[in-house]
């Protein structure tokens, strides 16, 4: 299993794309749990692509994604982006993610100078300590079958993310309320390069968001393999700067779910109470025919 700063420097290795004309950018791919590529990892690179063709003192404050086809962790992807509008306050950047000739995936991402403003926000709920949750090594095995406990450690090495209570695969068979929250933070420190941690939120913020839809009926998820699903739609808004290298609350909820699909919602704060980002996405969540 590689060590946390080694998992980090791979994973910002792999965010790290190849700029193969002006507005054209080609990234590696790595397998996840699932046979297709990570949905975190390909909205991470397209953000990628999008900041490196805006100024540094315009930040990203937005984005809305579609996932369209499953990618192939076997092929390189490539990510065109589209200068929609360079306004005196906010750039908007279209990104198309391609894979063997086809569209996997669409993003629209929204910059803006700093200025300053209104300012107000929900408080933070109630949390425990980060450190007193146990960590992923720790916990995973107590729910899992250590081979998938493994691979599941392994898949997400470059962050620390510690549940706050006990995650759906340890709790099957077992409805609650469709509430959960997480800790994360990246193993190790990252550069002061603010669209790097906002890059590194987003890929993040795809691994844990459905897990509430799976609480409210007792379903374990994709680990255990009693719900089929895949990410849809994912949107993120950025409201205050925050560090992907220091301690996140993820409290996210899920309001609906129905026809085949369920709503994710959370907010992610910093650990003095800040109101970083605001995320909803919609996945497909199906329980496999016998």
């Amino acid at each position: 299993m590689p060590e946390p700063h080694t998992a980090l420097d791979a994973l910002l290795d792999l965010l790290d794309l190849e700029r193969i004309e002006r507005d054209i950018f080609r990234g590696e791919s790595r397998s996840a749990l699932v046979p297709r590529v990570f949905g975190g990892q390909v909205a991470a690179q397209a953000l990628v692509a999008a900041g490196r063709t805006v100024p540094a003192d315009r930040l990203a404050h937005s984005l809305h994604a579609y996932f369209l086809r499953p990618g192939d962790p076997g092929a390189p992807i490539v990510y065109t982006v589209d200068r929609i509008r360079d306004g005196r306050s906010f750039t908007t950047r279209r990104v198309v993610a391609v894979q063997h000739g086809q569209p996997i995936f669409h993003l629209s991402a929204s910059f803006q100078v700093y200025e300053e403003g209104l300012d107000h926000q929900a408080d933070m709920p109630p949390a425990p300590d980060p450190e007193s949750l146990p960590t992923p090594a720790e916990m995973l095995p107590r729910h899992l079958p250590r081979e998938v406990a493994d691979r599941l450690v392994e898949a997400r090495a470059a962050v620390d993310l510690r549940y706050a209570d006990v995650p759906p695969w340890g709790s099957v068979g077992q409805p609650r309320e469709p509430r959960s929250q997480v800790w994360f933070r990246t193993n190790g420190k990252l550069a002061d390069d603010p669209l790097l941690h906002v890059v590194l939120a987003t890929y993040v913020s795809d691994m844990t968001l459905l897990d509430s839809v799976l609480l409210a009926h007792g379903r374990g998820g994709w680990a255990v393999g009693d719900v089929v699903g895949a990410s849809l739609d994912h949107a993120m808004w950025f409201h205050r700067p925050f560090r992907a290298d220091e301690w996140l609350l993820y409290d996210q909820e899920s309001p609906t779910a129905s026809g085949g699909r369920g709503l994710g919602q959370a907010r992610i704060y910093t650990q003095d109470g800040r109101l970083a980002i605001s995320v909803i996405q919609e996945g497909v969540v199906r329980v496999p025919r016998r």
